[in-house]
């Protein structure tokens, strides 16, 4: 049967009907053992950086680049080698990428370290984050050359269109409300980072760097800085991200339809009983990859969760034992470093797969964005920037409440482990990391249900969740946070472990490449 799409999906099939120009340039290949060595050192080094999967090119181009930059590299030195590294860890297949692309990659490597030096010879900023500023915006940058028209940035556009006059913000501008809602559509669709935020903001109110406008930008940086600083801490902003995240399935669902027609996405959406079999196909694909993606995040959880624990313990914890007690106490180091790896792994075998209801909820929903004018979605969201006052007996009996849930969840901690007879500071160790593990599995959990469309009202067990179990997460998600940004390891791995180490890749793709050319000559 044959149906038409609305004014607003119109133009999201049109671009996924524009298919990729093939390049014809020279690509760039590489050793394929190398590569093989650099894929399971990257697997190992993203374990340890615990990140959303949708950043880790993204941060992984930002770690090289900062890896390079710091001995005084350029455009030139860089760019190349940084390209290489990416293929070599498989982030691109071999022979994929133009050899074209490491000039373009070189220039705006140049351009933005004149834009950091211009910024620096005209304003007074603190150094440290122009400098998180300057490579967050090119590890960005340098993502979209080497993955241009992204259907990711597609879907992400055509979210934002949908849902940007579904929701207002009573007391501040239209302006500040489309800026809003297109964070929030980059975050719940596309799993943007502060780093890619920046970038998409930064281009609006820019446009892309370029010779033209880089007096302009450097002119004009702090206040642009400050303006976009503002939107990511915007009073309506959880509330706003809320809303689309909890509407966000269908869309997931409905771009790998879209990209599997990509061409021919015209003729797809015309066709009701075509669209709605591979809606269904697309669900039931998807319900089998949660398996492998929970195991994934499981792995990589116990590996950063471990080897940040193992630190802890020896140099820590067996210290201190030591010193107070004159021997290490083995069974309440093994209990503090293994409980948290092994809660990890439990979680694992709860983790359920949707069923064909969920599929059908999916494909109602899809229905309705692509068919229906205006689309019927959730109810529209009107928020406020000042939100109304709770009057002080209330705010006071809240913060008290809120407090008793802390007091309670983390003193029936120390009790249980005071029975066990573990030291204060093994306590400590103990639930430090357990805060952690306690995130870490919601934000499994999380991945597990992603696919999942639930009923989002109250009931005794998001009560009783919320009150014991929700202060332990906002703990480990800040500790987390915090890891992330000083683990000592990674460090160690950044600039003592992986410079050597991929310089030793380096050589030795150029030796089976002489090796190469030698057996050429005998032929």
């Amino acid at each position: 049967m044959s149906k038409t799409v609305n004014k607003f999906s119109q133009a999201l099939i049109a671009a996924y009907d524009r298919t990729a120009t093939p390049h014809y340039d020279k690509t760039i290949s590489v050793n394929q053992l190398v590569a093989e060595l650099a894929t399971w050192y990257e697997k190992f080094r993203t374990a340890i950086d615990y990140r959303e999967d949708e950043v880790i090119l993204r941060s992984t181009i930002e770690r090289i680049l900062k890896r390079r930059l710091i001995l005084g590299g350029n455009g030139q030195s860089v760019a190349a080698p940084l390209i290489r590294e990416l293929i070599w860890a498989r982030y691109f297949p071999d022979s994929s990428v133009p050899e074209s692309l490491v000039t373009e990659v070189a220039e705006i490597i140049d351009l933005y370290l004149n834009l950091e030096a211009e910024i620096d010879k005209k304003h007074r900023i603190n150094k440290g984050l122009i400098s998180e500023w300057i490579l967050n915006l090119l590890s960005s940058e340098i993502e979209h050359i080497l993955k241009p028209n992204d259907p990711k940035d597609i879907m992400s556009n055509f979210i934002f269109r949908i849902f940007k006059d579904k929701i207002a913000i009573s007391d501040d501008s239209e302006e500040t409300r489309d800026l809003q809602v297109f964070i929030a559509a980059r975050r719940a669709y596309a799993s943007d980072d502060l780093a890619l935020l920046r970038y998409h903001l930064f281009k609006q109110y820019f446009e892309r760097l370029n010779k033209d406008n880089l007096d302009k930008i450097a002119e004009h940086f702090p206040k642009a800085l400050a303006q976009i600083e503002y939107q990511f801490k915007h009073p309506a902003k959880d509330k706003i991200y809320t809303y689309i995240k909890n509407q966000v399935i269908p869309f997931l669902i409905l771009d790998d339809v879209l990209r599997k027609h990509r061409g021919k996405a015209s003729a797809l959406a015309a066709d009701e009983d075509l669209m709605n079999a591979e809606v269904l196909s697309a669900c039931n694909f998807r319900y089998k990859t949660i398996a492998g993606k929970v195991r994934r995040a499981i792995i990589r959880s116990v590996i950063f969760i471990f080897f940040t624990k193992a630190i802890f313990a020896l140099l820590v914890e067996g210290t201190f034992e030591r010193f107070i007690y004159g021997y290490v106490i083995w069974s309440s180091m093994a209990l503090n470093t293994l409980t948290p790896p092994l809660l990890m792994i439990i979680v694992g075998f709860f983790i359920k797969s949707p069923g064909r209801d969920n599929s059908m909820r999916i494909l109602r929903k899809i229905d309705t964005i692509l068919y229906d004018d205006p689309p019927e979605l959730d109810p529209p969201l009107a928020v406020k920037k000042k939100p109304g006052k709770t009057g002080p007996v209330f705010w006071t009996l809240f913060i008290l409440l809120w407090l008793t849930t802390f007091v309670v969840s983390f003193g029936a901690m120390v009790f249980i482990l005071t029975k066990l007879h573990v030291n204060p500071l093994s306590q400590a160790i103990f639930i430090f990391f357990l805060a952690i593990v306690s995130f870490v599995t919601y934000r499994i959990n999380r991945t597990a249900n992603m696919y999942t469309m639930k009923d989002r009202k109250d009931n005794f067990g998001s009560l009783f969740f919320n009150f014991f179990f929700l202060p332990v997460i906002q703990v480990g998600r800040r500790l987390t946070m915090a890891i992330s940004q000083i683990n000592i390891i990674l460090f160690i791995f950044d600039f003592i472990i992986e410079t050597p180490f991929k310089g030793i890749f380096a050589f030795f793709e150029q030796w089976f490449l002489f090796l190469r050319t030698q057996r050429e000559k005998l032929d």
